[in-house]
């Protein structure tokens, strides 16, 4: 296994500060749902030679905080919809990414109800944890059980369509993720079968292998074979190295209630499956003409000890501490996935980690803590002895199963979770590239003040006695004539990009975190705002799932990076820049469509177009001044660049726009365009009667025939209310009330009615009604 490369660290740029920062005053047209989640001044570094750089153009938030509603996502072209899980609702949320800087939410797939092909409904109370789209809208979920321990589902939804469900298979327990061969012949599905919290049912894993119709229809139950371990029980049939142990005694297939598939990658020939069992620190490799597991292969482990590949292992070392230690990091992959490079076919995996804690047995144990409370000490002999201070090795996770003596007697070896780091494997199981320790000495360049921070709260140092950046998910795109790694970051938050054209010297482009560390989601949350609240200025947090979204694919023509974030529950669309910019943009245009009905009034669109020319990838909107919005923009110059700003709740008067167009090599502003606003409220009603008799019954009638609209009325009778409603508003359409009043007295009653809108008030002239 090769040495990796240490990254240098050269001719870094700051990134490029850009947000997305909609105010009350003027919101994103086609963002009506969706809240402004881009930081103004995101965290990260670009090298100065980089070919991409990736920009946070919009975000579509839940306003919930570590309630997993955004985990997965997957794009589908042809309707630029995006779909995103939801676990806590146990749905996916549809977007509509149109307009990726706005992204709006359309509706939500619901698997709660739906009747499988088994006869089996998906309780209300199921967990959607992964979802896929075939080129032609054919969507699969996959549904865990309530309680997982039993068998899942797969539910089929067609992409252009409103959600309805198509049907659904029984698969194993706890799919946990799903993907389909690219061809779309089959689904493939990662059933971790993870045993329930009191750990007396533990279900196999498996891998379920779905044949899938031709057509966006639901398969039936025959079509699904599932893939089980059940070849590697006997006795020596398990490959060295494969981590298998604990387990409920007595139970029957000890290897394959174990072995817990994570995530899958499927050959480009659509014959061969790869799929992670994280906890086993191995991936399986499965045929899919025959749904067999072929080959189980253990991953080895990662040496800290070696130059260019160390840790900071405390949290207790009063700073940071990026060095080489006597541990060794079990790679234990979390998302995996695969490419094709000079004819060859390569395996990248992002190097989590993770522990069995299940029951009464918690896998990972403190160094200082090994020798006692029945646990093995260390060796007098091992590398780490005398090593277990607070400030040193003492505070560090490491495995109680693994690195024992024979004799079980003492720890000759550590063996920490995960190895803070993404990895290329070729498709039989050889390394031949890892990032080494690029993940820390980046994180700690950049953001030193809070180096390994959780996500839920801004913090320094608190991951580092565990698995540090803790990398979740990787994918692969192109871009022009170069490829690409894209690499999320759970803890700290961010994505990595590396330049992997060539898979044995990949080199780093570019850290993004569209997060703000002055912002402490947890802390907020305490001191008494609302999820939505401390999310919404806290950012990203906790990116799950990862989406490449080619330029062929995309709705701008660009590539972009769709991000899930966990923990915020926020869906963030990147876009994925070219060079930077060598001239200033082109100087753009500013209309509106008020008065476009007739009806000068306060709510209106106000459109910014460039032409043609240098493009923007910002434009400020300004108003009588001031910058009341901002959004990112795709640089596809020198096509024109088009945006939308609905402008609500204008008075009465003048208003002057300006905008400013920005990109890397400067800002150009534009020519400023006046909008007059002369109807804000609503037109004057006529009031008329129909007491031809002149007795006490009789309908007062309320016309507005023209112009501004109102939303609510309120009828006066000898100047005090005495009926009142409300109103659709239909600007400039016509708009009626009738009231019936009965048992009026004889005399003279005088009427007047208001019709309001939320910017003001409007009288109609007095009526005079007589009764004898």
């Amino acid at each position: 296994m090769p040495t990796p490369r240490l990254l240098t660290l050269p001719r870094w740029s700051a990134v490029a500060a850009v947000g997305l920062a909609l105010g009350g005053l003027v919101s994103a047209s086609a963002a009506p749902a969706a809240r402004a989640a881009v930081i103004d001044d995101p965290v990260g570094v670009t090298t100065s030679d980089a070919a991409i750089e990736l920009r946070a153009l919009g975000s579509y938030e839940t306003g919930l905080f570590d309630q997993s509603a955004a985990e997965i996502v997957a794009h589908h072209p042809a309707t630029q919809r995006l779909f995103s899980v939801n676990a806590h609702a146990g749905q996916v949320t549809v977007l509509d990414v149109e307009d990726p800087g706005a992204p709006r939410r359309l509706f939500a797939l619901e698997t709660a109800n739906v009747t499988a092909a088994d006869g089996s409904s998906v309780p209300a109370s199921a967990v959607a944890n992964s979802v896929a789209v075939r080129e032609d809208g054919l969507v699969a979920v996959a549904v865990e059980s309530n309680p997982k321990t039993e068998a899942g589902w797969l539910v089929f939804f067609d992409a252009a369509t409103d959600g309805t469900a198509l049907g659904a298979v029984r698969v194993g327990a706890l799919p946990d993720m799903v993907t389909f061969t690219p061809d779309g012949a089959r689904a493939v599905v990662a059933d971790e079968g993870e045993p329930d919290d009191d750990y007396t049912v533990d279900p196999e894993g498996d891998v379920a292998v779905v044949d899938l119709p031709g057509s966006v229809t639901a398969p039936g139950q025959d079509a699904v074979r599932i893939a089980d371990f059940h070849a590697f029980e006997a006795e020596g049939a398990l490959p060295e190295g494969v981590r298998v142990f604990t387990g409920i005694e007595g139970s029957d297939h000890p290897v394959s209630r174990n072995l817990e598939p994570e995530y899958v990658t499927v050959s480009d020939d659509g014959t061969t499956a790869w799929v992670t069992l994280q906890e086993a620190n191995s991936v399986a490799v499965v045929d899919l003409d025959a749904a067999e597991v072929t080959e189980i292969r253990s991953l080895g482990s990662k040496d800290f000890s070696v130059e260019g590949q160390g840790i900071d292992p405390s949290d207790k070392d009063a700073g940071i501490d990026i060095r080489t230690v006597p541990v060794r990091g079990l790679y234990m992959p979390d998302g995996i996935t695969s490419y094709a490079a000079g004819g060859e076919t390569y395996l990248l995996t992002a190097n989590e980690g993770d522990a069995r804690e299940w029951g009464d047995y918690e896998e990972p144990v403190r160094v200082k803590d090994l020798g006692e409370d029945g646990v093995a000490p260390l060796c007098d002999d091992a590398p780490a002895a005398g090593r277990t201070a607070d400030d040193d090795l003492g505070r560090l996770d490491v495995s109680r199963a693994s690195g024992l003596a024979a004799d079980g007697s003492c720890y000759e070896e550590l063996f920490a979770f995960g190895a803070r780091s993404f990895s290329i494997w070729t498709a039989d199981g050889e390394q031949v590239f890892d990032s080494g320790d690029d993940f820390e000495q980046i994180t700690a360049d950049v953001a030193p003040d809070t180096f390994n921070s959780d996500h839920g709260e801004s913090s320094f140092e608190s991951r580092s006695d565990a698995k540090g950046p803790e990398p979740e998910s990787v994918v692969v795109g192109t871009v022009g004539d170069r490829t690409y790694a894209f690499v999320g970051l759970e803890r700290v938050g961010g994505i990595m990009a590396y330049d992997i054209t060539d898979p044995t010297d990949a080199t780093f482009v570019q850290y993004l975190n569209n997060r703000d560390f002055s912002v402490s989601a947890e802390d907020a949350i305490d001191d008494g705002a609302t999820p939505a609240e401390a999310v919404r200025a806290a950012g990203d947090l906790g990116p799950e799932g990862l989406a490449f979204i080619s330029a062929t694919d995309s709705p701008t023509g660009e590539a972009m990076l769709a991000v899930g974030n966990e923990v915020s529950g926020s869906t963030t669309l990147y876009a994925i820049d070219g060079p930077a910019a060598v001239e200033a943009p082109a100087r753009g245009a500013i209309s509106d469509d008020n008065a476009r009905d007739g009806v000068r009034g306060g709510d209106y669109t106000v459109s910014v177009d460039l032409w043609w020319g240098q493009n923007a990838t910002q434009v400020r909107l300004t108003e009588n001044g001031d910058v009341v919005a901002t959004r990112n923009l795709v640089d596809a110059t020198p096509a024109a660049q088009h945006v939308e700003f609905d402008v609500a709740d204008r008075a009465d008067g003048t208003y002057e726009y300006g905008c400013e167009l920005v990109n890397a090599a400067g800002t150009t502003d534009c020519r400023t365009h006046t909008v007059r606003v002369t109807e804000a409220a609503p037109a004057t009603p006529r009031l008329s009667h129909d007491n031809h008799d002149q007795d006490g019954e009789y309908t007062l009638r309320a016309d507005l025939w023209w112009g501004t609209n109102a939303t609510a009325w309120t009828l006066l009778e000898d100047g005090e209310p005495v009926s009142s409603g409300d109103l659709t508003d239909g600007t400039p359409s016509a708009q009626h009330v009738e009231v019936p009043l009965t048992g009026r007295t004889a005399g003279k009653h005088t009427y007047q009615i208001v019709f309001s809108n939320h910017l003001g008030d409007t009288e109609s002239k007095e009526l005079t009604v007589r009764v004898r």
